[in-house]
Parts: structure tokens; sequence; C-alpha cells
């Protein structure tokens, strides 16, 4: 009987040395830091780094920051709420625009070009910063 090859398991192929872990975890640490200080914007942060230190694609980092930030966000959320930092009305309003805005943010990220995707990243990304310089 011959003996059978081990399979490769696909776990295997996406380890990560220990210094990329310990990167990815200093990362995570930063950016649930910046989500849960400003209310948001761990995402801006995420995109990049899961671009420069996995080498992911655009539409891949877009889809796992979204991932990432969600518990960070409810999390943070569940804090305010306790605290007493919150409005109910704007909540309300805004929070179910935010929720159709995702759905079809999310149903546009499979079907636009990553080109098209990384465009419109870093436009925001420069909007955010000059509203931000300007006040």
């Amino acid at each position: 009987m011959k003996p059978q090859k081990k399979k490769k398991n696909v776990e295997d192929k996406e380890k990560l040395p220990l210094s990329r872990k310990i990167i990815l975890a200093i990362c995570g640490a930063l950016i649930g830091f910046v989500n849960g200080l400003f209310g948001g914007g761990g995402g801006m942060i995420c995109v990049p780094l899961l671009q420069r230190v996995l080498h992911l694609p655009d539409k891949y980092s877009h889809a796992t920051a979204i991932v990432v930030i969600f518990p960070i966000s409810l999390v943070s959320a569940i804090i305010y709420c306790l605290s007493g930092n919150l409005e109910i009305v704007p909540l309300a309003t805004v929070g179910v625009g935010v929720v159709l805005g995702g759905v079809v943010g999310s149903f546009a990220l499979k079907f636009l070009p990553e080109k098209i995707v990384r465009v419109i990243f870093v436009l925001i990304m420069l909007a955010g910063g000059v509203r931000l310089i300007i006040g």
C-alpha cells in the first residue's frame, strides 16, 4: 500500500510569520483606538494597512476592513450608549442612511473595477483630509 501524500491545507498557505502577526496585532490596536476615539474612521487606516502589510487587492482590503470595523463599531456604540453620549434622532436618521448606503456600497464593490474603487477611496480620503484642515 502506497503512503498517501498529504494534501496541503489552505491554512498552511496562509500562515504568517510571527513578526507579521505582531505587526498586524499592533495595527489592529491602532485601528481600534482610532475607531473608538473618533467614533469611526478606522477603515481609513485599515484599508491601506491591509494593502501594504498583507498585500491584499483593493476589493479584498475594503471588504475585510468592513468586517473588521463592524465589531469595533458595535462595541464603541455600546460604550457610547452606556455613557449617555448618544442622541436618538440623529442615530435613527443617519443610521437608516448608513445601512442603506452600506448595502448599496457592498453590492457595488462586486461590480466596480479595482481601479475605480481605488480612485473613489482616494477622493474620499482627500476630501476628509481637506475638511479636517479647513475646519
